[in-house]
């Protein structure tokens, strides 16, 4: 390897390591942590990051840095390198150049303001109080602005912030997709409810053992091939996956006796991105070649688990029987068709993470639109839950009875990640054509699937997605696996496909 290439990877390994440190605090602070030690755990958090970054954008780092790019432009003195370590170099540029708009100052202290925020975010959910909130939320949205601002950004402030999650993404892409999108699936709702298909949703309501739950989940993720002397599965009031490096990569989920659902695929969801963080090639820790290409690749990944795999007819003719064995009294009688209708079941609710296929994104655009107008036209906090409200029923056609199922539901703001929640429905389209592409190069993928063989899928994945780190951009990844780019059409195809056979002769779906 080049010597100052070498050189420049030890540094960001240590960088790495500091961040690393960091997430461990804050995984603790979302599952263990004493609720009073908040205010002293944000501090903590805040030095960490300060230093990770002021160590990224600081005189040593540049230097080298310089002797392989060229820091104006981003060119690569290509003399000896690898072409993988060309595109290592591409991408620590492009992420130096962002961090080193942001001041050391700034970054400290949205990171302080943040740990405590998402501690207050909890209190209020429970209370169902959204000023408690409120006057922490006004500042993370002035802090995003100003962000934003420093970053720069050719369209619209928000550019700047879908762009650290979904690099080369814009408002203006991602408004081509939702137009396509939002009235095909306004439409499929209204054929659907139109309907006299009724699926059996007290299935899954019934009394559910949560240890039960915790053991059948458990079950799963080792079939799916989660190493669990690599992780860990605990509880959190929102579920995330989080990584210290590829050999320890956690999961946390929520449980509910009367809903076996919330667990079951919140294990699949958050199953998928751990197999990513774990598949990651370690010999590149540290570097953008040892990091998912994008958070919509990511959630490709949990998404396709989740419901290309999880809510689908094959899956759960392997997993059904071994269910109906580990809750027999709340299952007996209860087929596999009304089993799969109930785990399909489409009905507009107010919950995101509860949410079908089929409304699901329509959820993310009532985000997207809110997203906007923080960042974009300077819409107040206290506007939200009121502009959240009657989103809800424009988009869905229905009401929060609360704020804490309205606006209050995710943790996403209140971490300070606005411009993350277009990525779930990036995720979900990306997932599709994954999973068509990995069904065309898999022979009898789902029939091996129905024999509870998830290992030639995992592998198809590690192979071609997780391995890959930030070596191709997602526009690269897709058009290669794929054939062509990120469209909306696929999914539109497969809700189409998949809806009609559950909900019988809808007019308009063939």
């Amino acid at each position: 390897m080049n010597r100052n290439l070498d050189i420049l990877i030890r540094e960001m390994r240590i960088i790495t390591q500091l961040r690393s440190v960091a997430a461990v605090l804050s995984w603790d602070q979302e599952t263990y942590m004493p609720p009073g030690s908040a205010r002293a755990r944000a501090n903590q958090i805040s030095l960490i990051l300060s230093m990770s970054h002021a160590r990224f954008i600081g005189p040593d780092f540049r230097h080298s840095l310089s002797t392989l790019v060229d820091l104006p432009t981003g060119k690569v003195f290509e003399d000896d390198l690898a072409p993988e370590e060309v595109r290592l170099l591409e991408m620590t540029w492009r992420d130096w150049r962002r961090a080193t708009a942001l001041p050391v100052e700034f970054v400290g202290e949205l990171a302080r303001l943040t740990a405590e925020a998402q501690h207050i975010w909890e209190q209020a959910r429970r209370k169902n109080d959204f000023g408690l909130l409120a006057p922490y939320l006004e500042k993370i949205i002035s802090m995003k602005r100003d962000e934003a601002d420093y970053l720069g950004y050719d369209e619209v402030p928000y550019d700047a912030l879908i762009d650290g999650y979904e690099p080369g993404m814009t408002t203006e892409k991602l408004q081509v997709l939702f137009d396509t999108l939002r009235p095909a699936l306004v439409d499929l709702v209204t054929r659907i409810q139109a309907t006299d298909v009724a699926a059996r949703p007290d299935v899954l309501a019934r009394d559910y053992d949560e240890a039960a739950q915790q053991e059948f989940g458990m079950d799963i993720l080792r079939d799916m091939g989660y190493d669990l002397t690599r992780g860990r599965r605990d509880h959190s009031a929102h579920p995330f996956t989080t990584n210290f490096h590829p050999s320890d990569v956690r999961i946390t989920t929520r449980l509910r006796r009367d809903d076996l659902t919330l667990s079951l695929f919140g294990t699949l969801h958050e199953g998928g991105h751990a197999l990513y963080e774990q598949a990651l090639n370690e010999d590149y820790f540290g570097t953008p070649l040892c990091e998912s290409i994008s958070l919509g690749i990511h959630e490709s990944q949990s998404r396709l688990w989740e419901n290309y795999v999880g809510r689908s007819r094959p899956f759960w003719k392997y997993y059904y029987p071994r269910l109906q064995q580990r809750f027999s009294g709340q299952l007996n009688g209860v087929s596999l068709q009304d089993f799969y209708a109930a785990v399909n079941a489409v009905a507009p609710s107010t919950v995101r993470t509860e949410a079908d296929e089929v409304t699901y994104n329509l959820h993310i655009m009532l985000r997207f639109e809110l997203e906007q107008a923080m960042i974009n036209d300077s819409v107040a906090a206290s506007d939200l839950p009121a502009r959240w409200n009657k989103g809800m029923e424009e988009f869905l056609g229905v009401r929060p009875q609360n704020d804490a199922e309205g606006v209050l539901q995710d943790i996403h703001w209140s971490m300070g990640a606005i411009g993350y929640f277009p990525t779930y429905t990036l995720g979900n389209l990306y997932g599709l054509q994954f999973y068509e592409a990995a069904k065309d190069q898999i022979a009898h993928l789902e029939e091996k699937i129905a024999m509870g063989d998830l290992g030639s899928l995992r592998e198809w994945l590690r192979e071609n997605i997780h391995q890959v780190g930030r070596a191709k951009t997602a526009d690269e990844l897709v058009r290669e696996l794929t054939g062509g780019p990120l469209s909306a059409e696929p999914f539109i195809h497969y809700l189409e496909q998949k809806y009609g056979e559950l909900y019988g002769a809808i007019s308009g779906i063939n």
